[in-house]
């Protein structure tokens, strides 16, 4: 059984800049063909500030942080037996090309189903720009089988 002691443990916190051009590689990557993601012009004509991120792309700024899913050595998680269960995204505001976000993650829940063969861990992960300001937050669910 998972420690669920651990309930509330929060990462170390890390920051990345957000380019264009992996903005652009983005929305190409999932299909949206939409020019404000990609073009300056067409985003302001839009009435963006910037280029915006794509929805969803807060997961792909998960991917720079130092160390994946830290979370599996905290709990001696085996990486074969997790499942992504869900994810969620909050938008307060907008990530755009030229930020700096800053990432923090906790474990907000670990509950266990069907006597424990499944066990659940709630991620929630908060992005920050550079003006202090929260544009997202993201719940994931991370399912892992014990049997």
């Amino acid at each position: 059984m998972l420690d669920k002691s651990k309930v509330g443990h929060q990462f170390g916190t890390f920051t990345t800049d957000v380019e264009k051009g992996r903005l652009a590689f983005f929305a190409k990557a999932i299909g949206e063909t939409n020019p404000v993601y990609t073009d300056e012009s067409a985003a302001r004509d839009a009435g963006f500030a910037r280029i915006p991120a794509p929805p969803t792309f807060a997961m792909a700024l998960d991917m720079q942080a130092p160390e994946f899913l830290p979370v599996l050595d905290l709990l001696g998680m085996d990486i074969g037996r997790v499942l992504h269960g869900s994810q969620e995204f909050d938008y307060l505001g907008q990530i755009y090309a030229g930020d700096r976000i800053t990432i923090t993650s906790k474990i907000k829940d670990i509950f266990d189903k069907k006597g424990g063969a499944l066990e659940f861990v709630v991620m929630e992960n908060e992005y920050t720009n550079q003006d202090n300001d929260v544009v997202c937050r993201a719940r994931q669910t991370l399912v892992y089988r014990n049997a």
